[in-house]
C-alpha cells in the first residue's frame, strides 16, 4: 500500500531563509503523525506544502503514491483545521459544517443529513442553530473539525488547533481528537510546538529544527532514546553532559543525556566519594533552586564543575534539600543515553 503522504528531498526557501531543508519522510495510511518543533523550525511550512498552499523549490510531494507537487489545493484530497478555526460568523453551526457540501453543489437534503451526522460525531448535535460567537473555544474547535471532515478527506491537516484553548480543555480535546481519528481511520497530520500534545496523541513524531528533521520516531523512543542534544532538550528537557565532564564520567567527550527523573540527590556526609563505579555516575554540587510542581518536585543543582542539572522526583524526600545545600548528584550508568 502506498504511503498516505511522502516527501522526497523537499526544500522551500523564503529569500535567504531555508525554511524546509531537504526533508524526506513517509506517513502511513491511517497514521496519527505529529510534526513537533519550535517556531521557525519548518513544521508549519511542511503542512502548507502538503495542503498545496505553498510550492516546494525542489523535491516532490506524493499523496497515495501520486505526485501532487504541482497540483492546486482543491485538487488534493486533504482538508485543513487552522488554529483560529476560520468559522463563518454569519452562519449557524450547521451551515458552517455543511459549507463544503454546499460548494460541491450536493443536494440540500443531503447537506442537512450529513451535517447533522458530523455534529453527532463531534457531540454537538444540540447546537446546530447557534452562531460561532455563542460557542466556547472547545465547541468552535469541534465545529471546525466537523466542517473539515464532512467531505471525508483522505488526510486531515491540523495546524496547532489546540493552541488557543486553556490547559484543561486542551487535555480533554487531545483525548477527543485521538478517539475521533481512531474511529474514522483517516490520516491525521498534527503540527504543534507542545511536546505533551505530540507525545500523548501521535503514533510517530518528527522533531523539526532549522528546516530539518532531527529525529523521527515513536513518542516513547523520542523520550527514552533521543538521538541529538536538541531532541533531548526539546522533548522532556533532559540534562546534557558533554566535554570534560563527559570525558571524566564515561571516558569519552561524546555528549550524553540524562532525564531529570533518573537523577537523585544525596546528602554529602552520606554520599560516596566523587568517583564513577560500575553502577552510578556521581558529581558534587550545590542546590540553586527548588520548584514544587504538585506531583513532582524539581531541584536545580550547580555542579562543582560548572554545569547546571535538574533532578525531579515524586518523593517528598527531595524537598529536604533547600537552596544552598551541598549535595552529591548521581544517576545510573544505564540512564545515560549517548547522543550523536
Amino acid at each position: 500500500m502506498a504511503a498516505a503522504i511522502e516527501f522526497r528531498n523537499v526544500a522551500r526557501n523564503y529569500g535567504d531563509v531555508r525554511a524546509v531543508d531537504g526533508v524526506s519522510l513517509s506517513i502511513a495510511q491511517g497514521e496519527f503523525f505529529a510534526m513537533l518543533g519550535p517556531s521557525g523550525s519548518g513544521k508549519t511550512t511542511c503542512l502548507r506544502l502538503i495542503a498545496g498552499f505553498e510550492a516546494p523549490d525542489s523535491g516532490s510531494i506524493l499523496l497515495d503514491g501520486e505526485d501532487v507537487t504541482d497540483r492546486a489545493p482543491y485538487e488534493r484530497d486533504v482538508n485543513t483545521v487552522f488554529q483560529d478555526y476560520a468559522l463563518f460568523p454569519h452562519m449557524t453551526v450547521l451551515q458552517n459544517v455543511a459549507y463544503g457540501l454546499r460548494v460541491r453543489k450536493v443536494p440540500r437534503d443531503e447537506q442537512q443529513r450529513r451535517a447533522l451526522e458530523m455534529l453527532e460525531l463531534v457531540k454537538l448535535s444540540a447546537l446546530g442553530d447557534r452562531r460561532p460567537s455563542q460557542l466556547s473555544g472547545g465547541q468552535r474547535q469541534r465545529v471546525s473539525l466537523a466542517r473539515a471532515l464532512i467531505n471525508h478527506p483522505r488526510v486531515l491537516l491540523l495546524d496547532e488547533p489546540l493552541g488557543a484553548l486553556d490547559l484543561k480543555l486542551r487535555e480533554e480535546m487531545q483525548i477527543e481528537l485521538k478517539n475521533l481519528q481512531r474511529r474514522l481511520g483517516i490520516t491525521f497530520v498534527f503540527v504543534t510546538h507542545d511536546q505533551g500534545e505530540a507525545l500523548s496523541m501521535a503514533d510517530r513524531v518528527a522533531v523539526f529544527n532549522h528546516g530539518k528533521i532531527e529525529q523521527l520516531d515513536t513518542p516513547r523512543a523520542l523520550y527514552t532514546q533521543p538521538a541529538t542534544a536538541f531532541v533531548a532538550r526539546f522533548v522532556g528537557g533532559a540534562n546534557i553532559i558533554e566535554g570534560e565532564l563527559a570525558q571524566r564520567l564515561k571516558g569519552s567527550p561524546q555528549p550524553f543525556a540524562v532525564r531529570a527523573e533518573n537523577v537523585r540527590l544525596r546528602k554529602m556526609p552520606d554520599a560516596v566519594p566523587d568517583q564513577p563505579d560500575s553502577h552510578y555516575m556521581r558529581c558534587p554540587g550545590t542546590v540553586m533552586d527548588v520548584q514544587y510542581h504538585g506531583a513532582t518536585t524539581r531541584c536545580q543543582v550547580r555542579l562543582d564543575s560548572g554545569e547546571l542539572v535538574s533532578a525531579a522526583s515524586t518523593d517528598a524526600d527531595i524537598a529536604i534539600f533547600p537552596a544552598g545545600a551541598t549535595v552529591m548528584v548521581e544517576w545510573p550508568h544505564t540512564a545515560a543515553v549517548t547522543l550523536r
